[in-house]
């Protein structure tokens, strides 16, 4: 079995169960994220949260769209610069939180069962020093 493809099975697994457990929501992982982000951090432009997501931002605006047009975040202009808008969460968006966080625990437990904390931490290494790898303009030649 190579790690690659056992890792993208992996990640496809982990995206499907939190797409199921949000379902109920009417959410998905990226909305959820992006969600959760907000409110977290506070006010963030559509860049900043298509970075974090890892998509365009035109994606990310899609998905903000989307969530405004629920009434979960709502779009605010920026007081330090008038030519961009902060991404904001709404009452009912942090209030949507609470249960998105919910979810989110019941599947980690379900994802971790079995596994201590030292093998999860060994396995983040791992996979930070996999990125790493990617990211490294050194071309390293392992079988």
């Amino acid at each position: 079995m190579r790690i690659e493809s056992t890792l993208m099975a992996t990640a496809r697994s982990i995206r499907t169960a939190y797409d199921d457990g949000l379902a109920e929501l009417d959410l998905n992982l990226t909305s959820a994220m992006l969600l959760m982000y907000v409110v977290e951090h506070g006010g963030q432009t559509q860049t900043t949260l298509a970075e974090r997501l890892g998509v365009g931002r035109a994606a990310a605006g899609t998905v903000v769209d989307r969530l405004q047009e629920r009434n979960l975040v709502e779009r605010q202009a920026d007081v330090d610069d008038r030519r961009v808008w902060l991404v904001a969460p709404t009452g009912s968006g942090k209030e949507l939180a609470g249960r998105v966080a919910e979810i989110d625990v019941q599947i980690r437990r379900r994802l971790r069962h079995g596994i201590d904390r030292s093998e999860r931490q060994a396995l983040a290494s791992m996979l930070l020093r996999l990125q790493q790898n990617l990211l490294s303009d050194e071309p390293k030649s392992n079988p």
